[in-house]
């Protein structure tokens, strides 16, 4: 049984990475080096010439850095590497818990190392050439040391919390797990902005002016009580904008990048925060809220059935709890790819709802504008394959939106 099982988790990661390379290259040949007619008006030659080398750039890189990861699993798989890790922690201490942060530490760390250079590279040498990078060295290591320690204390702490729950949950270890992780992601939504967002970025109140006045005064159009704008330091890492909306109930906050404001006008800020409103007003983030509990609740219900199989741990080597967690997280790699399908396909229904609120108060042509004007300044592949956006995008395209938006404005 655990041969078998050991089998189809070798399947599963050559399936996954053959896979996603298939849909690499689907994507890719949609490079063309001459501007396409439903991108005309949008992208000139010269900046969509741009946008197809840092395409190609970016494939390549991914191919590389991807492949390079594959053949690490693989080779850990093939020659046993988990096992040995695990004899290893095994001679440090006998307690369990400490073995499983032992055990996944060791993990965490390897994975950091081998993907520092790649990281460093896509940071330093790919958004560098193409203009988009203002992270520092110092930064990049301040970023990369905090990181670290909020993983250590709360990837240790999550660890710690479902171990427990395993061991002294019994037949209820599920919904436990389950309840805890809904307090924890529930927390966390509400006071992401306040406790782990300014570790890595400074936020400041949006000064008194006309760009707040017209936000303040459609947030009362709409009827949506504002009480928190904030401005966020983007430009301290890159020059690429966004915009998003944090938080429930009285702790919700609309943080714009500062390069937004730099990008775009009042206008066209107004209409991307309406777009944001919008997420709120038609309950979009409780239903997202909701979507991944229920997928959770899936997933700890699987982990529990998969811990009471000793062949599933003891497939990787050891019958113990890590050695089940892990091969878990290899076997329920499917479900959950097929679940990230259904919560895409739902994001992108909700993006269009979102679009189609800011565009019945007027604002459509100010959102087609201001999301041509960040697509462009991104260099973003705007004619990705159809296959590829089925399976990868959170959100439509912009020739996708851009058509919804025209189309409900008539």
């Amino acid at each position: 049984m655990k041969e078998i099982i050991f089998y189809i988790i070798i399947g599963i990661v050559i399936f996954d990475f053959l896979f996603e390379r298939i849909l690499d290259y689907l994507n890719n040949s949609m490079i063309d080096p001459v501007l396409p007619d439903e991108l005309k008006g949008i992208y000139d030659k010269e900046k969509y010439q741009t946008s197809q080398n840092y395409l190609k750039e970016n494939s390549r890189f991914s191919m590389i850095s991807s492949t390079f990861m594959f053949l690490i699993i693989a080779t850990m798989l093939l020659f046993k590497g988990f096992e040995v890790i695990s004899h290893f922690t095994e001679q440090i201490t006998s307690n369990s818990f400490i073995q499983s942060l032992i055990f996944f530490g060791i993990l965490a760390a390897g994975s950091e190392i081998i993907g520092i250079p790649f990281q460093w590279f896509d940071t330093f040498v790919i958004e560098e050439r193409y203009g988009f990078n203002n992270t520092t060295k110092k930064t990049f290591l301040f970023d990369k040391i905090k990181s670290w320690i909020i993983g250590i204390i709360i990837g240790g702490a999550i660890l710690l919390f479902i171990q427990w729950a395993y061991v002294k949950g019994g037949d209820l270890f599920w919904v436990i797990g389950l309840g805890g992780t809904a307090i924890f992601i529930v927390f966390i939504t509400m006071f992401y902005t306040s406790l782990l967002l300014p570790l890595f970025n400074k936020l400041t109140p949006l000064d008194e002016g006309p760009l707040k006045e017209k936000i303040q005064d459609f947030a009362s159009k709409s009827g949506f009580i504002l009480s928190n704008i904030y401005v966020m330091d983007g430009s301290k890492r890159s020059t690429k904008a966004n915009a998003f909306f944090s938080g429930l109930g009285p702790k919700k906050k609309i943080i714009l990048y500062d390069t937004l404001i730099e990008k775009l006008d009042e206008n066209e800020i107004v209409a991307v925060l309406a777009h944001e409103i919008g997420h709120y007003k038609k309950r979009h983030i409780y239903k997202g809220l909701a979507m991944s509990l229920v997928q959770i609740g899936i997933m700890f219900f699987m982990l529990w059935l998969a811990l009471k199989t000793p062949e599933v741990g003891s497939s990787l080597g050891s019958d113990n709890f890590y050695m089940g967690l892990l091969a878990f997280g290899l076997l329920y790699s499917p479900i959950s790819f097929i679940m990230s399908i259904v919560s895409n396909t739902s994001s992108r229904k909700h993006e269009y709802e979102a679009d189609a609120f800011a565009s019945n108060y007027g604002l459509g042509q100010n959102l087609i504008n201001a999301l041509i004007k960040l697509s462009v300044s991104s260099l973003s592949n705007l004619r990705p394959h159809s296959m590829y956006v089925f399976f990868h995008y959170s959100h439509p395209t912009l020739l996708q939106r851009k058509k919804a938006i025209e189309k409900n404005n008539h």
